[in-house]
């Protein structure tokens, strides 16, 4: 994958055409907006277009000029969020932060006006306009359901799996065994603290289950001395 936004020019159709998508792939188109603006870092806003949001990229299209259009992978995406503040921007928008390749050093500035030549690779902000300000809601929760969609990979995320698939079984163990627990832990414990925790409330559960048989043993122990 390509970090940061890149041009797009892929179009099928008639008029202004629709962005092709990596069908093949499973992509889909979740959500098109008509007459909204883009602005590339601190340019000035470039429209009429339209704005296509897919499971995985947002694409934005001129309506004028079939030759211009951007795109860029929710992975890409470290940020999104309504921006309606007039003393952020003039118009409320939708505002991104846009992870890219170039060094830190190299992006600083490199989008601004007075630069002559657009170079995608260093632009870490991207602004969309919609003309109607009451779609910014909706715009953003399908940024954010498509966002959940693409979620960051992790490292050493195998070695994680293994690790829950380990708790699970510990809480299988424990519900055979004494049959306090219930089969589907997330009744009891929920899912809000994910199976860290489920596996820690365990292990804590049978080293107290342990102390209790000690000390039982340490009654018992006792009594047949009194004896």
């Amino acid at each position: 994958m390509v970090l940061g936004l890149r041009e797009f020019t892929e179009r099928v159709g008639d008029g202004a055409g629709e962005p092709v998508l990596d069908s093949d792939n499973g992509e889909e188109l979740m959500h098109v907006q008509h007459s909204v603006a883009i602005v590339l870092g601190n340019r000035l806003p470039v429209s009429p277009g339209t704005l296509y949001i897919s499971t995985k990229q947002v694409v934005w299209l001129s309506d004028v000029d079939k030759t211009k259009g951007y795109a860029v992978d929710f992975l890409s995406l470290s940020l999104h969020a309504v921006s309606r503040d007039p003393e952020a921007y003039p118009s409320p928008c939708i505002y991104t932060q846009i992870e890219t390749e170039a060094d830190e050093d190299e992006s600083e500035g490199s989008d601004s006006e007075s630069s002559d030549t657009l170079d995608l690779s260093k632009i870490t902000e991207m602004r969309l306009i919609p003309s109607d300000p009451s779609q910014l809601d909706t715009l953003f929760d399908i940024f954010c359901e498509c966002a959940e969609l693409n979620p960051e990979p992790i490292d050493g995320e195998e070695e994680e799996h293994n690790w829950i698939f380990s708790a699970d079984q510990m809480v299988d163990e424990v519900a055979e065994e004494g049959d306090h627990f219930s089969q589907d832990p997330t009744n009891s414990i929920g899912h809000s603290n994910g199976d860290h925790d489920l596996a820690r409330t365990v292990l804590e559960l049978q080293i107290n289950d342990q102390r209790f048989e000690d000390a039982d043993e340490m009654d018992d122990d006792h009594e047949r001395g009194h004896h």
